[in-house]
């Protein structure tokens, strides 16, 4: 059986019919064709799948879509360097520059993370770096890439406000 939920998702609302038991993972990727998000592990501890709600970075494999109803919610196609244009952000182009990926499929749910992070926390040091992306995993990295990619563009981000 489904039923009509609203959600907010990068700034616009969306109506849509869902079952009880759809995850946001799914409703994301197969109803609102966002499929920036990728489906990992499905147990939440990978970090694949990672958006934000009301600021925090959680893993959408995890959420039920009635859940978020009413709440702010982020995919990676939601970040931008201004909401006034799509530009790419400081921390995707850090990303680029450091080469904080490899294969990319993990890449999303870090860039999320940490944006989450930065959001929250301007100037982490890298310790708060490496402690914020815990629940992300990476196949390819060994992460150093990663966490030079985030100091890169934090200082970026802070020279500029």
């Amino acid at each position: 059986m489904k039923r009509t939920i609203k959600l907010r998702i990068n700034g616009s609302e969306h109506e849509l019919a869902v079952p009880a038991n759809a995850l946001l993972l799914d409703v994301l990727r197969n109803d609102l064709h966002l499929v920036g998000t990728k489906r990992g592990c499905d147990m939440g501890t990978c970090g694949c799948c990672n958006i934000i709600i009301d600021g925090r970075a959680v893993n959408s494999c995890l959420v039920l879509a009635f859940d978020v109803e009413g709440r702010d919610i982020q995919t990676i196609e939601g970040v931008t360097a201004s909401a006034d244009d799509d530009s790419i952000h400081p921390l995707q182009e850090a990303w680029a520059e450091c080469g904080g990926s490899q294969c990319g499929f993990c890449a999303a749910g870090f860039i999320m993370t940490v944006h989450a992070l930065l959001e929250n926390e301007p100037q982490p040091n890298r310790a708060g770096i490496a402690e914020a992306l815990g629940g992300n995993v990476c196949r390819c990295t060994g992460y150093k890439k990663i966490l030079d990619a985030v100091e890169l563009a934090a200082g970026r981000m802070a020279a500029t406000t």
